[in-house]
């Protein structure tokens, strides 16, 4: 019988890039809230900082964490004009792929700095720019001077769009997040009371100005081409919804960017992702997003 010779090491080049791709990922993800389009953009990281790392023309990068953070960030920001030409055309509301991960399962590392489903559909009312910064200064903590030299931007510039982006994003998305036990269990509830057709526990659990996101992406069943608004015409609509749903229809608990969520399956094949935000007071559900687009679910499947 013949040895096998082990498997070649990583070269240093592949163990650096390795080493900081959850950062460079969540990072991304953060500023795109597509799965596709961050594996794409740390693609093209890796080609650049492949053919930097080995050329024979220019020094060592000195500190390669901030050389592949400057060249991710900026190659996700390059990227932005491809995806809001691909959302022109998006059937009904677009939401972010959820991050779905197993409820048992403790989220680790800097993937766990992915923000919410609803943080992230509030960053998409920002610019760009705003959004890079909010992101770099917010969720990663770089300071002002920092994420300016990743920017290219100078440091007052910078300023002026943090300033602006926080207010903005404080405006429509106060800083609270609700206890994960809570959370599970009004999810617990939402889930069998929109199952089992009880209008009145729905409306006990809705707030009056609830919002529903139904993101089907034209390709599976989803509450229409718009957001629907109050706690009546949403209720209504899922209790009429559910009626029609699959009969084998089952719920697997998950988290969706680090909140407790619902993996709704069907024959064993995720069918959608149900992330509930609720008021101050956790009594009641302020936003239902519900993902069914099947290119979005396919991480959902890990925990099916």
């Amino acid at each position: 019988m013949t040895d096998h010779p082990p498997p070649a090491p990583p070269d240093k080049a592949t163990e650096v890039f390795t080493r900081h791709r959850e950062l460079l990922f969540s990072m991304v993800y953060n500023l795109l809230g597509t799965v596709a389009d961050t594996e794409d953009v740390l693609q093209e990281t890796w080609l650049a900082w492949s053919g930097r790392y080995r050329s024979t023309d220019a020094g060592p990068v000195v500190h390669p964490r901030a050389y592949l953070v400057r060249t991710a960030v900026n190659t996700a920001l390059a990227r932005r004009a491809e995806i809001s030409r691909r959302r022109e055309s998006y059937f009904g509301p677009w939401l972010p792929e959820p991050l779905v991960a197993a409820a048992e399962l403790e989220e680790t590392g800097e993937r766990a700095e992915a923000v919410s489903i609803a943080l992230l559909v509030v960053l998409e009312t920002l610019t760009p720019l705003e959004r890079a910064v909010f992101v770099l200064h917010e969720v990663f903590g770089y300071s002002h001077p920092e994420t300016a030299g990743i920017l290219g931007r100078s440091p007052a510039a910078v300023r002026q769009l943090a300033h602006r982006a926080r207010e903005h994003v404080q405006a429509r998305r106060p800083r609270f997040r609700a206890d994960p036990a809570v959370r599970r269990q009004v999810t617990e509830r939402f889930t069998t009371a929109v199952g089992g057709g009880d209008l009145d526990a729905l409306l006990h659990l809705l707030a009056p100005e609830v919002t529903l996101w139904a993101d089907g992406g034209g390709k599976a069943a989803a509450a229409g081409s718009r957001t629907v608004h109050g706690r009546d015409k949403v209720a209504r609509l899922l209790v009429g919804n559910a009626a029609r749903a699959p009969h084998d229809l089952r719920v697997r608990w998950a988290t969706a960017n680090g909140d407790p969520s619902a993996v709704l399956l069907v024959g064993g094949a995720p069918f959608a992702v149900l992330v509930l935000d609720l008021a101050p007071d956790g009594e009641q559900v302020t936003a239902i997003y519900f993902v069914t687009n099947p290119d979005k679910l396919a991480r959902a499947g890990a925990v099916a």
